[in-house]
């Protein structure tokens, strides 16, 4: 069955892209600035993968495992890191294990198990790669100090709601982490002992345990 709307019901509908709607609504402009901007982050990726040869989520893992701790680099964390089935990240890294770009690190405790690590070619890519969001942080850098504290204020916020609403799985944000508190003086970190200005609130630590939902 084919649904036919007419102008007026599309002008009736509620969505962020009604431009009826999202004229009138801060929320479904600011929705709206997120796709761009999410869009914007696509290109910037697939740009770098038409100079590398190697396909989107190939450079994300081997950014991925550049920065991040042996212990998270195996394929069934990576699965969750990434929002997708192991059997796709297990393709991704076979065929970066053909070009020789990781290579492959047996648990001599387990057989089965396994990390993945970068080659020195698969560093030097990982490298060049890891600079390919370069024309987002630009403008970002030019916004005043205040305005970037309210921006990611904002932004971890929603990311902890869509977190708990188990859409975006992995996060490693103090928000999410069982070493955090709100105090009557701000920000407190239990792990580090220590208040925490907003700019040294973590997006991604290290250190990071999850709570529990």
């Amino acid at each position: 069955m084919i649904l036919i709307y007419n102008h007026d019901t599309r002008e009736e509908m509620i969505s962020p892209f009604n431009l009826h709607h999202q004229n009138n609504e801060i929320d479904s402009k600011i929705v709206v600035a997120l796709e761009r901007l999410s869009e914007a982050f696509r290109v910037l990726l697939w740009n770098e993968s038409k100079l590398t040869s190697l396909s989107p989520i190939q450079i994300q893992i081997l950014i991925f495992l550049l920065f991040q701790p042996v212990e998270k680099c195996r394929v069934s964390y990576l699965a969750k890191e990434f929002n997708m089935s192991k059997p796709t990240i297990s393709d991704s890294v076979k065929s970066l294990l053909a070009k020789g770009l990781i290579q492959r690190n047996d648990d001599a405790l387990d057989s089965r198990s396994f990390t993945v690590s970068l080659t020195e070619t698969g560093k030097l890519t990982a490298i060049q790669s890891a600079d390919f969001t370069r024309s987002i942080e630009n403008p970002v850098s030019l916004l005043a100090p205040q305005q970037k504290e309210i921006m990611l204020d904002g932004l971890l916020k929603i990311i902890q709601e869509l977190n708990k609403a188990e859409i975006i799985t992995v996060q490693r944000m103090c928000f999410t982490c069982t070493h955090y508190r709100v105090h009557d003086s701000g920000h407190y970190c239990k792990l580090l002992q220590m208040q925490l200005a907003y700019k040294e609130i973590r997006t991604d630590c290290p250190e990071h345990e999850a709570i529990s939902l």
